[in-house]
């Protein structure tokens, strides 16, 4: 068990929360660290920073991180991509062509695995990890489905042949069960949580999927059982994921699966808790799920689904992001008359994401579950290396690794990589046309994050105006 650093009176309040109504707020307020404790992850020194960031590189970053952070640049672009235009041929191989050298070449890993591949190496060299993404979006058939799941299982062969650095493969649960499904699901699941008398016959063992918190207004009403056709779409379902996940067990490889929106993300939480319950063996978590810390039941969930896979002995990993659904989220909500699932404030899942970092950290240090900080925030980036540094952490420890997007926050990326904790970043590949959505998405998602992208801009320009003074072009 680490040695714990921290004053025995601020890990009593940082356990109190989970049992107390204290403002999350005023807690982590009180937890907080000194700025000067702060300096474990140094943003300043530019020039160390992207040491290993070629002139060119740079370069093209500062354009590309210039226009997304653009907001007419933006619905300029989507506006175009969802236009008529499209239709015609040759104006879409034109948009393509020109997406794939500007956008996809920055927040893409490339059309094939080979391409992937390559850029797992250069990232390796940059002493970066990578998390594969094979950047389907959804399905409604099971023809889909399947042909999804190969090229997830292709994903995790390939892995195999690259450098020791990647670190998962992501999958997407509506890439192999029908979306439709997934929402019968989760209203089934829903309606068991409000009555549990309500009989599931299909349903497997899982962990706990709603606190008293969560949003349940999605099912207002007794859904009809699953009919026999869809019960057998849920055991093909099933069975993807299980082939998925005993090829990551027999390749060892971590699969962590993402979040959706909460009109689905019960059933997401039923297959992957389920799943890892099953393959999660001898204190090494190789099905990972996600918290999203934007919802105001992530931190009752996240703390209940933990302590549940320890009394079953189950070694839990969890991706803790937070949240690229507030748009849909609050609409949905706000049109069926409730209160969105959201924070009210972005201060507050500031908070809740801190929180639940916390929580798992401890949990870390205790020798239990494993984490992934997907975040752009310094703050909290800078935050949970001085907590696991008080902790007694070892930056190697292969429990603990943050993840950023690859081609954004690479200045926190070299700043904890130098501090000597693992980071991964989030490599989605696939040919430009297949992917498009997922930058549509991560474009209209994101807006905020990418007008964030500033510090990025200023300390790369920093740097370049630092090489053209002492003439480094060849970088």
């Amino acid at each position: 068990m680490a040695r714990r650093l921290l004053p025995a009176t601020t890990l009593r309040l940082f356990n109190r929360r989970f049992n107390s109504t204290v403002s999350t707020a005023t807690v982590l307020q009180t937890l907080k660290p000194e700025p000067a404790a702060l300096t474990i992850v140094d943003l300043d020194d530019h020039r160390k920073l992207f040491a290993s960031v070629s002139t060119l590189k740079l370069l093209r970053s500062s354009i590309n991180l210039g226009l997304t952070s653009n907001e007419t640049f933006v619905d300029f672009g989507m506006w175009v991509m969802n236009s008529r235009l499209m239709e015609t041929s040759l104006v879409r191989d034109v948009i393509l062509k020109t997406v794939k050298h500007t956008m996809f070449e920055h927040f893409c890993a490339g059309e094939t695995t080979e391409e992937a591949g390559e850029c797992v190496r250069k990232i390796h060299d940059a002493g970066l990890r990578g998390m594969l993404v094979y950047a389907v979006e959804h399905t409604s058939d099971n023809t889909g489905c399947d042909r999804n799941l190969e090229g997830f299982l292709r994903c995790v062969e390939f892995s195999k042949s690259l450098p020791p650095s990647v670190s998962f493969v992501i999958a997407k649960i509506t890439a192999i069960c029908p979306i439709s499904l997934l929402r019968r699901v989760s209203d089934l699941l829903r309606w068991q949580y409000k009555d549990p008398s309500f009989n599931l016959p299909w349903k497997l063992h899982t962990l706990p999927i709603f606190s008293t918190s969560s949003p349940l207004y999605h099912t207002l009403q007794k859904p009809p059982p699953l009919t026999p056709e869809e019960e057998l779409d849920l055991e093909l379902a099933h069975q993807r994921l299980q082939k998925l996940c005993q090829k990551c067990v027999q390749e060892n490889m971590p699969l962590l699966i993402d979040a959706e929106d909460t009109s689905l993300q019960p059933a997401i939480d039923y297959f992957t808790y389920s799943s890892a319950i099953k393959h999660n063996r001898d204190g090494n978590p190789i099905v990972y799920g996600t918290v999203q810390a934007y919802l105001k039941d992530a931190k009752e969930r996240l703390f209940m689904a933990s302590k549940a896979a320890e009394k079953l002995g189950v070694p839990m990993g969890f991706k803790l992001v937070r949240g690229a659904y507030m748009s849909s989220e609050t609409e949905s909500a706000s049109s069926l008359g409730y209160d969105s699932p959201i924070h009210n404030s972005i201060d507050e899942t500031h908070a809740c994401y801190n929180d639940c970092a916390g929580f798992m950290l401890e949990r870390i240090a205790n020798g239990n579950d494993a984490v992934v900080f997907a975040t752009h925030n310094i703050d909290s980036g800078k935050l949970a290396a001085c907590r696991a540094r008080n902790l007694g952490i070892q930056k190697g420890n292969r429990r603990l690794e943050f993840a950023q997007l690859y081609g954004m926050s690479d200045a926190l990326s070299f700043g904890l990589r130098n501090a000597g904790f693992q980071v991964s970043k989030y490599l989605p590949y696939g040919p430009v046309d297949m992917v498009m959505p997922y930058l549509l998405r991560r474009a209209e998602e994101n807006r905020g994050l990418l007008s964030t992208s500033n510090i990025d801009r200023v300390l790369i320009w920093k740097e370049l105006k630092r090489r053209i003074k002492s003439l480094e072009f060849g970088r």
